[in-house]
């Protein structure tokens, strides 16, 4: 396996990506793409968008293209932003408007019942199919003031164990626990089978 599309722009994605795979070349596939065709994440889960994506955008380059879907689960708030992390403050929103939502909605709600996980799905597709899918998660709570200038998205406000919060952990030190690694390390598992018996 020496390179796989990865279906995102997202530079914070890519690097975090690039950093779990190695040695496997990781190219996003807006880099090879002239036109790609815009893929409406319609779907009702991480899954179901991550297999829509991949399916979709493997279908324009020859080789194996990663799609994941990933975002926040909130249990105060019935499992949101879900599925709408990205844009839960509206279609063009930052990750501060975002976070900022994200505390406004939790306003009230003490730390004990601020219960949260980021999740992540990988689908792993090929000419328009999905081969497998990969499933990682994390959990902690939501602090009430954002914290820390690493990472991206949620991070600021998501809250370990040890209080501090993903924001405020080395990529390092993320890398080795966030949800995305656990979806990864699944994968890279997945694929380093199929080299061996290919």
């Amino acid at each position: 396996m020496e390179k796989i599309f990865v279906a995102t722009s997202n530079k914070g994605k890519l690097k975090e990506i690039k950093e779990i795979l190695k040695p496997i070349e990781i190219i996003s596939i807006y880099d090879v793409l002239k036109n790609p065709p815009d893929v409406v994440e319609d779907g009702n889960s991480f899954e179901e968008n991550a297999k829509k994506k991949g399916e979709l955008l493997s279908r324009f380059v020859d080789g194996f293209v990663i799609a994941d879907d990933s975002g926040l689960v909130v249990d105060a708030l019935g499992g949101k932003p879900g599925i709408y992390s990205a844009r839960y403050a509206g279609e063009n929103a930052t990750d501060l408007d975002n976070n900022l939502k994200l505390l406004n909605d939790l306003n009230g709600v003490p730390f004990e019942q601020r219960d949260a996980k980021f999740v992540c799905v990988i689908a792993l597709c090929k000419s328009g199919k999905t081969i497998e899918t990969f499933y990682g998660e994390y959990k902690g709570k939501i602090g009430f003031e954002l914290k820390g200038g690493n990472g991206f998205g949620y991070d600021p406000l998501f809250v370990l164990d040890d209080g501090r919060t993903m924001a405020e952990l080395s990529s390092d030190e993320k890398n080795r626990i966030s949800h995305r690694r656990e979806a990864l390390s699944k994968l890279k598992k997945f694929l380093d089978n199929v080299s061996k018996n290919s």
